[in-house]
């Protein structure tokens, strides 16, 4: 052992050490602020102006407000919190017991990151989140250090998911966590607090963006604490110098990756400029862990003793250019969970008619338990604010209402919701009334040179009706027959039109039935590029040399989700468009394009270039009653 004397002038060297650095960032800092400021050319001050013109997402602004809560620790004055029931809520007694989807956001995180996922998801379930106190429009209220420990947000999440379910009558929960938010959401689902006590609401999934596997080293975790332990003047100049640049600068590279547009650059500085330092370090401070002489570590962010516990439907997402939380940590949480040792499931064989301690003994039995765990990577440029990038976040969307109707619950599928909420025929008045206000014939679809035309590759039609006065076979074959060869009629009911009348004026008609309300399997979308090509052979052995410069018409019944489905997914296969080009394209022909967006989602987890989805495991066990 070190005589005291060299370890204080060890101490004292390495207190020196940090105060000239400290010292040296402060003064660089002043400079930098001084020069930009005689200068006028402040990009950072440019990018900060950028940032703020961030405009808010309507869901969160329109379905949200300011609570307190009292967790078992401490007192949150003004907690913003966000809640969406389910819009047919009153309508189908399964859609008002859907479990209800919570959205856990991480260090330095708010709920308006989860604004472009909310506007898929608030139609698939009941959506709640909160933003922890100082994050996102939350105050920063306590300021005690030990209301931004890692077990103070897990009680106040619980408090919160427990009051917001008394409310609403809620008592299943999804967790849908970010980075931190999801070793958040796997210590709710593991119940790991000491303050957990009756629970009011059960875990029935957890979907993990971004998680991480471990807390930091025994040794990273010093070096944090020892920065973290810098007062917060000298914090804020390691903050400016990391963002000079702005919009490029490192601060938000690394969260966007370096590939990322504009749009998402200025929403990630907006994010960054919304955690203040004080919060910051707080809630940084309480991420860490404390270790014992064995070198193991204790509270802070969740490991292997958390995600091991985790013992309900798991989808664990990972972001192929994330540098924050690389995709191995996703590897490393399943090998936490297939080596696990079985954990006992509590009333397991027990009858619901028997009380513990009156009666015959309830003899324990062994109930077989099976844990799902799903897993994917979203290929580059995917990186941690993948939430909120245009360009990944459809996939995401989609990626999650697969996990949640085939791990969870098959009434959190919309399809499904759509087909049981149908309860008026289509010919109905009302829905009479919205087919004669939908456009007939879209504009040219995929239009270009030969073999393409101005006339398009296709047109979207709604069905045609042998009763009205307008869109009938006979008015349509008048106006259409130069311009359109054939229709493809995808919808599931016959026809309620002559098509052989159709067949007589020259326009072939083809019928491939379909189901509402779903998006087209696979199967379906390779038979209907089947038939289109074999129809485009024949237009261009036709004699009628005009043949070829005319379009393929699709309908289903007013012409709007499954065919512009159908040929979205053409012109990606055979036209070579990317999902949003095809889209877009569909969109301009025939306003306001593909209307469901769990169809939407379905094309960018379908056609997503190199996502890697892994087998779904299901680890099997026996737990003793």
């Amino acid at each position: 052992m070190a005589p005291p004397d060299a370890v204080a002038t060890r101490s004292s060297a390495r207190v020196s050490s940090l105060l000239g650095t400290a010292l040296i960032t402060t003064l660089t800092f002043l400079g930098f602020r001084f020069l930009h400021t005689r200068s006028g050319k402040d990009k950072s001050a440019k990018a900060v102006e950028d940032g703020t013109s961030f405009a808010e997402n309507p869901i969160v602004k329109n379905f949200s407000e300011f609570k307190s809560y009292r967790s078992a620790r401490f007192s949150y004055s003004a907690i913003r919190t966000f809640y969406h029931p389910h819009k047919h809520r009153e309508k189908l007694q399964a859609i008002a017991e859907l479990p209800l989807l919570v959205f856990v956001h991480g260090l330095g995180g708010s709920l308006e990151q989860f604004g472009p996922l909310l506007g898929s998801l608030v139609n698939v379930g009941p959506c709640f989140g909160i933003e922890l106190a100082g994050h996102g429009k939350s105050a920063f209220d306590p300021d005690d250090y030990g209301a931004y420990t890692f077990d103070a947000s897990v009680d106040l999440w619980q408090t919160a998911i427990a009051s917001i379910c008394r409310e609403h009558g809620h008592d299943k929960v999804v967790l849908i966590g970010h980075s931190m938010g999801c070793s958040l959401s796997a210590a709710l689902a593991a119940a790991t607090t000491a303050q957990a006590g009756p629970r009011d609401f059960n875990v029935v999934g957890v979907a993990a963006i971004c998680p991480m596997a471990n807390p930091p080293s025994q040794s990273q975790t010093k070096q944090f604490r020892r920065f973290l332990s810098l007062p917060d003047f000298v914090l804020n100049a390691f903050r400016f110098l990391d963002k000079i640049g702005g919009v490029e600068s490192k601060s938000v590279t690394r969260f966007v990756g370096t590939g990322a547009d504009l749009s998402l650059r200025k929403a990630q500085l907006y994010f960054n400029q919304q955690f203040k330092t004080p919060v910051w370090k707080r809630a940084a401070v309480g991420c860490l862990a404390t270790y014992d002489s064995q070198g193991q570590p204790h509270g802070g962010i969740a490991g292997k003793d958390v995600w091991s516990r985790v013992d309900t439907p798991l989808f664990l997402v990972a972001a192929e250019a994330d540098t924050v939380t690389k995709p191995e940590e996703v590897e490393q949480i399943v090998s936490y969970l297939q080596h696990r040792t079985p954990q006992s499931e509590q009333g397991a064989g027990r009858s619901s008619g028997q009380k513990s301690g009156s009666g015959p003994a309830v003899t324990e039995q062994k109930s077989h338990h099976s844990v799902t765990i799903k897993t994917v990577i979203i290929p580059s440029p995917a990186a941690h604010a993948l939430l909120y990038d245009p360009a990944v976040y459809r996939t995401l969307a989609g990626l999650i209402e697969d996990f949640l109707s085939e791990s969870v619950s098959p009434h959190l599928d919309q399809g499904w919701q759509l087909q049981s909420l149908t309860t008026t025929g289509k010919w109905d008045v009302k829905n009479l009334q919205k087919w004669q206000a939908t456009l007939p014939v879209s504009g040219p679809i995929c239009t270009g040179p030969a073999p393409l035309s101005p006339n398009g590759l296709f047109r979207a039609l709604k069905t045609l009706r042998e009763q009205d006065s307008i869109h009938t076979p006979k008015e349509f074959i008048a106006n259409w027959k130069d311009k359109i060869y054939a229709v493809i009629d995808i919808s599931h009911d016959p026809p309620i039109y002559d098509t052989k009348a159709l067949d007589r004026g020259g326009i072939h008609y083809h019928k491939f039935p379909t189901v509402s309300k779903v998006p087209p399997t696979e199967a379906e979308v390779a038979k209907f590029i089947d038939l289109v090509d074999r129809i485009r052979a024949s237009m261009a052995a036709d004699p009628d040399t005009s043949s070829s410069s005319k379009a393929i018409a699709v309908h289903c019944h007013y012409g709007y989700n499954r065919t512009g489905f159908f040929i979205c997914s053409y012109l990606i296969e055979r036209q070579h468009f990317s999902v949003d080009e095809a889209v877009d394209e569909f969109k301009q022909a025939k306003p306001p394009g593909i209307k469901h967006d769990h169809f939407i989602d379905t094309l960018y987890v379908r056609y997503c270039v190199g996502l890697q989805r892994r087998p779904t495991l299901r680890l099997e066990e026996d737990s003793e009653g």
